[in-house]
């Protein structure tokens, strides 16, 4: 800075050089005894023929190298003029008079030799020395034995009968060369400082070879500047080395104090350079790190994608793995193929383990990218940590599917084994009483082993595979119970015919054919049902019901072709799943407002009620009544249940129900509040008693939540039945309804992040509909301000929630904050906001296909934002030009 900030002297050696080897005036180096430095002007026989502005600028020149210490005092300046005229000293005195530029002490003349011109000046200086204008004293001396009265001979030159060693060349060289390398060490801070600029102006690059590339370029800049600063550090000892000449020869010599000064200003110059590069070195020292730590992170972001893309596919094969089987031959095949892809995803897991560590490593290090490297490492390890997870859930269900179905097959072959043995017995020889008995005998003997294979009770069974029990695993284990017990049951009246045969008979028995007669090696199509049961009697429940039952679909079907009856089914389980979970629903909602909401209004447990919880029964239930009279049997669950025979309604219903599902949003919103109030109040003695008198199994809280989980359950029945009836009449209906629930889920999560908006004193309300939010990298770029601010903000990017609305565009801080000890609970810190009215978008920026700009007041506000993907900023892209459309049109 001293060297960039100092004044430039107007004149240099270089420039005057040609004035200032005609020695008309020189600087000797010797000092007056009080520290005056001296000027000669020696003797110079076209001294009056000199031009003023060559005078002028060698006099200026000499009188501004001594120090201002020394010139303050004022200059002595000795005019030789021995061998001329009283006019030439008369010339002199007048030109020094009335051109010299600073300030003076004495002036010495040393007059004319010859008698006449001695006469004459003396004349001459008596009667013009008052039109000299010098306020200094004139000193006529006429010899330089005179002059060593007044100055020390050690200060004078040998022309003056002095000591002081003086050559006018060498002295003009080393001013040159100081001067020289005076303006060496200025270019070369300005080329340090240039640098430095380019390198905090820098943008880091988003790729590895560009990264390479310029940390390459970098460091061979570097290189040549720090030979550049090895060239001047040597030229300055050089000059040093020669200005010094003197004294390094003889012991006896020193320096002038001209020369001390010189040697003294060497010296600066050298130290200037020495500090120079010792804070270049610094910057250039963390520079690098931040470019090695820059392509360390484009190297880990590199192999980060590649790692993440194929985890993700083996997430998706592990997904697409959704079936348990419908036999033991296809369970332990999908079991072989599972085990394959275990082992195809060592690779990459271990892949994944390694680079979370590698990441680990990098922030320990003090990386610049913490911010950036800390998330990819969990999410790699959760990746991993849900494969394995998956993999044994995987290796569970198969592990009782493979069970399940075992034991379906040994129940399936006792049956058959039990109807070949009943076929295989013969009428005729049971007629008799021996026959009689040893049927008895075989049957018994058979019935030793039904406890091998056959099932257990259905309820014991249910509950042991009730996580993999399909509806078609269901229906054929259903299918399989209902054939051991008409086997059971053909057995039991086998038994009590034998019986009656083998006891002594007192009259003629008539003959009774077994039943059911079957081939042992092809089962009796009617196996599937009771002999004698009408159809009606699958079903078990009321009239109402068993007229939408599935058989009585299946039965309205049964006219249809395959595929169409396959679909028809398919729709009436996914049906049947909405109505018989509605119907839960309202249940429960309806027993939490009995059992627990109206209970508090109850006057004998007011005094169990905490004092937290008074007066609070409408932040801890929310809108839980006015969802509750919305599904009721009166309105929503009575419309899914008219969709039954016509599954082509359920779409309609939800699409004319659009509006009041919103209150699913105004649930959520308050849902925080609620959560909080239960922390504060939910181990009191009054929820305990409610959930006692209720017998719930689980405490208030889980059943709070099954608002948020029904309207996501709408979502999952709309989806699988858009999968079963897709091409089909009505999937554009469905797509609409899907949408519809999708837009309140959306609407739902939207609003959850509103609510935690903190800092912002205006309205929320009023900044009109929230369009889209979301979480993004930013950069600023602005005009006004210290330019810091855009060298910085080019290097680490703020980490910003952002909420697009109608009239406003707000930029907050996501913050995680514990709660109680409880689930970190996300908060916006408001830091910024746009009007969408005066702001612009420029949608690509160069270098990266993710970023786009909003600017704000003819670019005086530009931001920089960087979205996690292309889909997600050209989405935001899209909205923000739509409100900008919409301004514009409302404008016209």
């Amino acid at each position: 800075d001293e060297i960039m900030q100092q004044e430039i002297r107007p004149l240099v050696a270089v420039d005057i050089i040609e004035q200032l080897h005609r020695q008309f005036a020189i600087l000797s180096g010797g000092r007056g005894k009080d520290g005056a430095p001296i000027i000669t002007f020696p003797e110079f026989a076209g001294f009056s023929e000199i031009p003023d502005e060559d005078f002028l600028n060698v006099v200026t020149y000499l009188t501004s190298i001594p120090s201002l210490e020394a010139a303050s005092i004022g200059f002595i300046i000795i005019i030789d003029r021995r061998r001329d005229k009283w006019s030439a000293v008369k010339a002199s005195l007048t030109r020094i008079a009335g051109a010299f530029p600073g300030n003076l002490q004495l002036v010495f003349v040393l007059r004319p030799s010859r008698f006449i011109q001695r006469t004459i000046a003396d004349i001459g200086i008596k009667l013009y020395r008052d039109d000299f204008k010098m306020k200094v004293p004139i000193i006529m001396l006429n010899s330089v034995s005179d002059l060593h009265g007044y100055i020390d001979k050690s200060q004078l030159t040998r022309e003056l009968g002095g000591t002081l060693e003086y050559g006018h060349s060498q002295w003009i060289h080393h001013r040159t060369a100081i001067e020289n390398f005076a303006m060496t060490v200025k270019t070369t801070a300005q080329m340090l400082q240039t640098f430095g600029t380019d390198l905090a102006e820098t943008e880091l690059p988003n790729d590895v070879q560009c990264t390479e590339e310029l940390l390459s370029a970098h460091t061979d800049h570097h290189s040549k500047l720090k030979d550049e600063l090895k060239l001047a550090v040597k030229q300055g000892a050089t000059l040093l080395t020669c200005i010094r000449e003197p004294v390094t020869r003889s012991a006896n010599s020193k320096l002038s104090p001209d020369e001390l000064e010189n040697v003294a200003t060497v010296e600066r110059l050298l130290a200037q350079l020495d500090e120079t590069e010792k804070a270049f070195d610094q910057f250039w020292t963390k520079h690098h790190l931040k470019l090695e730590q820059c392509l360390q992170l484009r190297h880990f972001e590199h192999d980060f994608r590649e790692v993440k893309l194929a985890l993700d596919n083996l997430m998706e094969a592990q997904a697409s793995f959704a079936d348990i089987g419908d036999s033991v031959t296809r369970v332990e095949h999908l079991l072989r193929e599972q085990k394959q892809l275990e082992e195809k995803g060592q690779e990459p897991l271990e892949k994944a383990q390694s680079l979370a560590l590698h990441g680990e490593q990098l922030i320990q290090n003090n990386h610049y990218a913490v911010d950036s490297i800390r998330p990819k490492c969990v999410e790699l390890r959760r990746i991993c940590d849900d494969f394995t997870n998956e993999t044994k859930k995987k290796y569970d269900i198969l592990g009782k599917s493979l069970e399940l179905h075992k034991q379906l097959d040994k129940a399936s072959q006792w049956c058959e084994a039990g109807i070949y043995l009943l076929a295989s017995q013969a009428v005729d020889k049971c007629q008799s009483q021996e026959g009689a008995e040893t049927a008895l005998v075989e049957i018994e003997k058979f019935l030793v082993t039904a406890k091998e294979h056959q099932l257990s009770n259905p309820k014991e069974f249910y509950n042991q595979f009730d996580m993999i029990l399909t509806p078609e695993i269901k229906a054929n284990a259903q299918r399989i119970l209902q054939k051991l017990d008409d086997v059971q049951e053909m057995f039991d009246k086998r038994q009590v015919s034998l019986k009656k045969l083998a006891a002594k008979q007192t009259r003629p028995v008539q003959p009774v054919a077994p039943h059911p007669e079957s081939s042992p090696k092809r089962a009796s199509p009617k196996i599937t049902r009771p002999a004698g049961v009408a159809e009606e009697g699958w079903y078990s429940g009321s009239e109402q019901d068993r007229n939408h039952s599935p058989c009585r679909l299946q039965r309205r079907s049964a006219g249809f072709p395959k595929a169409k009856r396959v679909l028809m089914l398919a729709l009436s389980h996914i049906i049947n799943e909405l109505i018989e979970t509605e119907r839960v629903y309202v249940e429960e909602l309806q027993s939490i407002i009995e059992g627990y909401a109206s209970e508090m209004d109850n006057p004998s447990l007011v005094h169990l009620i905490p004092s937290a919880l008074q007066n609070k029964k409408e932040i801890l239930f929310g809108n839980l009544p006015e969802i509750y009279e919305f599904h009721n049997r009166q309105i929503f669950l009575k419309e899914i249940e008219n969709c039954i025979e016509n599954p082509d309604l359920l779409a309609r219903c939800f699409l004319k129900r659009k509006e009041d599902l919103q209150i699913y949003e105004k649930y959520c919103q308050n849902k925080p509040r609620s959560e909080a109030l239960w922390r504060q109040c939910g181990d009191s003695i009054f929820f305990q008693e409610c959930q006692r008198k209720l017998d719930h199994k689980l405490s208030l809280d889980a059943y709070l939540l099954k608002p948020v989980q029904r309207i996501t359950k709408y979502q999952l029945l709309l989806k699988e039945m858009l999968k079963c009836s897709k091409n089909s009449e009505g999937t554009a209906e469905l797509e609409e309804a899907l949408a519809t629930v999708l837009d309140i889920i959306k609407s739902v999560n939207d609003s959850m992040h509103q609510i935690a908006i903190t800092g912002y004193e205006g309205d929320v309300g009023e900044l009109g509909k929230l369009l889209m939010q979301g979480s993004f990298n930013v950069w600023t770029d602005h005009k006004k301000g210290h330019n810091k601010v855009k060298d910085l903000a080019r290097f680490k990017p703020m980490q910003r929630h952002l909420f697009l609305y109608t009239k406003m565009l707000l930029f907050c801080k996501k913050r995680e904050e514990n709660t109680d000890g409880h689930e970190k609970s996300a908060s916006y810190s408001f830091k910024n906001s746009l009007k969408m009215s005066t702001v612009g978008i420029t949608e690509n920026v160069k270098g990266d296909n993710k970023k786009f700009e909003i600017w704000y007041n003819g670019r005086e506000e530009v931001y920089i934002i960087q979205a996690s993907s292309v889909e997600l900023k050209n989405t935001w892209i899209s909205e923000i030009r739509k409100v900008l459309t919409g301004q514009l049109e409302a404008c016209r």
